[in-house]
């Protein structure tokens, strides 16, 4: 998660990071917990180091016929001193690993500081709203109305925030999903992947899910697995086979799922960038957001997305964000979306991310622009907790890998602004963005149904 030995170097530089992020001093506490531990370290090892010494006397005495009944008191009574001391030691590692797992990253220099989303800046703007007759309508009288949208069935089925979507708006949906990835694995140059829904604790601890938002996961059950004893040498089973729990999430986003490819790899540094996409339905409960976009498809249980993922050198994640962004821009460009870039401030920066992107396109019936993508940098702050690395040809040190994820785009969100900016007052129906067309069988606009 963070490089101890750098916080224990200047730990004020870190404190003034998180001090941005509205946080007090975390580095007291840091240090004190890593003091505790490296000196249990340090006992632990004069201890066994005595008990191997006193050992290897046991041996002098015995093999010489003398008594070694005292000394052999003593080793008992230092395996005894040991235990007790490994049992501390892990209590100690476990309590610093729980501290720093709590602590978000530390921003880049350039994030703008602010308390909130109002002091997020704009970086650049593209297309301009188009100029309306008439009161705009939002997409769920537009999707009502064409009798292609069904929140009411959903939710006998599910509860709040689940969709039914019919005929040209859920061909839509398909289309906009296989649009974005044919651009993606085409033009931008990502390798598609079918990642799974399913994920371990272990994999959503490594992007950052857990344990800080646990209560926005859908946890979904605990399998019961047989092990070979021999993976499990410290169980102290001789033989036969052992079960274990393992809680399966689904998982809120595939960032989740493509990030961890390179989970405990060491890359060859002339391997990357690795560039991943996918489209999967994400998964959150939304537990902290009552009462926001409840109304429509804007905030949502269940949602599609398509992704993007990178695993750069540590040298080369600035210049990769930028490349990034420009791809889920390109996106919004293709579907003449009128759309801004945004930078997110301190106060409104996510917790694994050293600096963010949000693009926002333009929602009529809001008469604001609303969040589409995020592209975000992580650093080596999900590459230290998956422990992912890199080594340059012809070296020893391996270095921690940077890691990159943004929506390449949310597909939900991109049909609410395709619906609103493309609705057609005239008889209530929605033109086809051209690049949707040949994804739509050539159809020109969808039609209420008659």
């Amino acid at each position: 998660m963070f490089d101890l030995r750098a916080i224990r170097q200047t730990p004020e530089e870190f404190d003034a990071n998180w001090a941005r992020r509205g946080l007090s001093p975390q580095t007291p506490e840091i240090l004190a917990l890593d003091e505790t531990k490296r000196a249990l370290q340090t006992e632990l090892q004069e201890l066994l180091a005595e008990r191997n010494e006193k050992s290897k006397e046991i041996g002098k005495i015995k093999s010489q016929g003398g008594d070694a009944e005292a000394i052999m008191a003593e080793v008992a009574s230092l395996k005894d001193k040991i235990a007790s001391l490994e049992e501390k030691q892990k209590e100690a590692e476990e309590a610093l690993k729980t501290k720093l797992s709590g602590i978000p990253n530390q921003l880049a220099e350039d994030v703008p500081d602010g308390p909130d989303e109002d002091h997020n800046v704009e970086v650049r703007r593209h297309g301009e709203p188009k100029a309306l007759n008439s009161e705009p309508k939002d997409h769920v009288d537009i999707g009502e109305g064409l009798d292609m949208m069904d929140f009411a069935t959903a939710a006998k089925m599910s509860g709040s925030r689940f969709v039914l979507l019919h005929s040209g708006l859920a061909r839509m949906e398909r289309a906009l999903a296989q649009f974005f990835l044919d651009t993606h694995t085409s033009e931008h140059g990502l390798t598609e992947v079918s990642a799974p829904l399913l994920v371990n604790t272990k994999t959503m601890f490594g992007t950052g899910q857990l344990p800080k938002f646990r209560d926005d996961q859908f946890k979904t059950f605990s399998t019961d697995y047989l092990v070979d004893k021999e993976l499990l040498e410290e169980s102290g089973l001789s033989k036969g086979l052992m079960t274990y729990n393992r809680d399966l999430w689904l998982i809120p986003t595939s960032e989740v799922s493509l990030t961890n490819i390179v989970a405990e790899e060491i890359i060859d540094e002339e391997t990357l960038p690795r560039r991943y996409t996918a489209f999967t339905p994400c998964f959150r409960k939304e537990a902290g957001s009552a009462g926001k976009d409840t109304r429509g498809m804007i905030r949502m249980h269940q949602f599609y997305k398509v992704e993007m993922v990178s695993v750069t050198a540590p040298d080369k994640s600035e210049e990769e964000h930028e490349r990034m962004t420009g791809c889920a821009e390109n996106l919004l460009k293709k579907l003449e979306l009128p759309f801004r870039t945004i930078v997110l401030c301190s106060g409104d920066s996510g917790f694994t991310v050293r600096k963010t992107y949000d693009l926002e396109v333009w929602i009529p019936s809001q008469e604001t622009y609303r969040e589409i993508s995020s592209c975000s940098n992580c650093w080596d702050f999900q590459a230290r907790r998956m422990n992912a690395r890199c080594r340059a040809k012809g070296e020893k040190d391996t270095k921690f890998v940077h890691t990159l994820n943004g929506s390449g785009l949310a597909v939900g969100r991109a049909l609410v602004a395709v619906m609103e900016n493309y609705y057609d007052p005239a008889d209530g129906g929605v033109f086809v963005p051209d690049v949707l067309k040949p994804y739509m069988g050539g159809m020109e606009k969808i039609t209420p149904k008659g």
